[in-house]
């Protein structure tokens, strides 16, 4: 075995055991934005070089572009790619992730079909395909083809979760040897795992044999699967949260007249859609149903939605992302971020005994929102607000960042923030302006802290005007940026962060 083989498997090892876990975040360690960027042209020097504005000792530069690939800039000949006549829709770079020894970056493609993912070697410039569909879903067969590969996660088994959104049939796939050579790497999809709209999917840092997940849906609710043996993914019980004081409508939007007044904070319950070995439970459809018909935009029908309207599970306006940590207590919570709601949610996982066993309880609060939190506080006010939040990320020291669906506007760039939670009670101090896109049609999305360096991390820019080859011909494309906070001026955070690490999975 190599020094690197090594190094990752000894890394994965102590990771999946557990070390580094997060709790709740530190006081703001860098000095906010005060304003949306301003939007620049397609391929502008902006783009080219430096397209997020940034506080102060952060650096960024380019990793891989779409552009890059194609010019076979990089050392090996490449394997990614798009299509002309697909528009900026060709390759669509999304929510990536780590392997447990940061050298490597999988990146999944968020396209109609024919979804698959690449592999970026960080430290060679590599970047290959190692997985894609095979395309017959522009026809209407999903059979052996794959749409909207959206969340990606490195798994403690050392495998590589990827799962279809808005296109497919809700799947959840399973790369089983993710280093492999192209022509070895083995796939397999998960039927014990709900079809959803799926994006936000996490394992728990408590519990080694639950998995939670989320429905992207103005009707979405949050899930967890619990294994029946640890660490195996291929059969469990799924279960639906299920707000105690809610009593609106489960199958209707979040906002519809039925819910508008319902209560989705406060004590919850994890209700089962299963029994223990993962049978439907009687009244329950099931959830695991793959109906090749019901694809793309009619994808709303997917049974694990179904599934939970069924069991009363409580809807909220289309559940995004999410990511796992721990407050106050030490307790496990899990964010989401609700997309039409313009917020974020903590889900506090209570009612352990003594001896740690698991009571299937939980509380919800409203972590942060444009409404009801303050923005920048203690600092100079912006003029940004919280707009269509959409991915999630998590540094070392449990500082959770949450990132915007798009733009704000076609002048003004999307935008990320740090949700400051100094005291651990699961809502939100401030929301704090951290940067701000302004890459001409684009929007942020992926942004993941390295696992082995914990001052650096990385956000794709998807999307861009300039992944139209149709009008902007040798686009610059969707493309993955590095930062590094190093040289910053609060160093104090940056020692800190070198103290720590992140947890696995993020």
């Amino acid at each position: 075995m190599n020094r690197l083989a090594t190094r990752r498997q000894l890394l994965l090892a102590a990771l999946t055991a557990g070390c580094g876990t997060l709790h709740a975040g530190t006081p703001t360690w860098f000095t906010p934005l005060t304003e949306s960027a301003p939007v620049s042209s397609p391929n502008s020097m902006e783009e080219l070089t430096s397209p997020w504005v940034v506080p102060a000792g952060i650096s960024q530069k380019n990793a891989v572009s779409l552009r890059e690939v194609e010019d076979q800039v990089l050392s090996y000949g490449q394997s990614i790619g798009r299509a002309a006549n697909l528009g900026s829709s060709a390759s669509m770079f999304d929510m990536m992730a780590y392997d447990p020894s940061g050298e490597f970056l999988f990146i999944p493609h968020e396209t109609q079909w024919g979804a698959g993912v690449t592999r970026y070697s960080v430290y060679d410039n590599h970047a290959e395909v190692i997985f894609q569909g095979d395309g017959m879903g522009e026809q209407g067969d999903f059979s052996n083809d794959f749409g909207a590969f959206d969340p990606c996660r490195f798994t403690p088994n050392g495998t590589l979760f990827l799962a279809e959104e808005w296109s497919g049939t809700g799947r959840v796939l399973e790369v089983l040897n993710p280093f492999a050579p192209i022509d070895q790497v083995q796939t397999r999809v998960l039927e014990s795992i709900a079809n959803v709209s799926h994006e936000g999917i996490n394992f728990s840092k408590r519990f080694n044999d639950t998995i939670y997940f989320v429905d992207e849906n103005n009707s979405g609710s949050i899930y967890k699967f619990v294994m029946s043996t640890p660490g195996d993914y291929t059969a469990g019980q799924t279960f639906v949260l299920s707000v105690d004081a809610y009593d609106g409508v489960a199958s209707e939007n979040w906002n519809s007249t039925s819910n508008t007044a319902a209560s989705r904070t406060g004590n919850a319950t994890w209700v089962p859609l299963t029994d223990a070995s993962g049978t439907p439970l009687p009244g329950i459809t099931n959830p695991f149903t793959d109906d090749f018909s019901l694809t793309g935009i009619q994808a709303a029908d997917r049974a694990g939605r179904t599934a939970a309207d069924d069991a009363g599970g409580t809807p909220f306006g289309r559940p995004e992302d999410m990511a796992v940590g721990r407050i106050r207590g030490a307790r496990e919570v899990i964010y989401f971020t609700a997309t039409s709601e313009n917020a974020v949610y903590s889900v506090e996982m209570v009612g352990f005994g003594r001896s740690g066993a698991r009571a299937n309880k939980a509380v919800v609060r409203l972590f942060a929102s444009d409404t009801d939190t303050p923005k920048n506080l203690g600092f100079p006010a912006t003029t940004a607000t919280l707009n269509s939040p959409d991915n999630l990320s998590m540094d070392a020291l449990g500082n959770v960042y949450v990132v915007e669906d798009a733009p704000n506007s076609s002048a003004t760039g999307g935008d990320i923030w740090m949700i400051r939670d100094v005291n651990g009670d699961g809502v939100g101090e401030s929301l704090d302006h951290f940067m701000s896109i302004r890459v001409d049609g684009s929007e942020a999305t992926g942004m993941i802290w390295n696992p082995t360096i914990p001052t650096e991390f990385s956000v794709c820019v998807q999307h861009p005007d300039s992944t139209d080859l149709a009008t902007v011909p040798e686009g610059l494309g969707d493309a993955v940026w590095m930062f590094n906070v190093t040289n910053i001026e609060d160093q104090r955070y940056v020692q800190r962060l070198n103290r720590a690490r992140t947890t696995f999975g993020e």
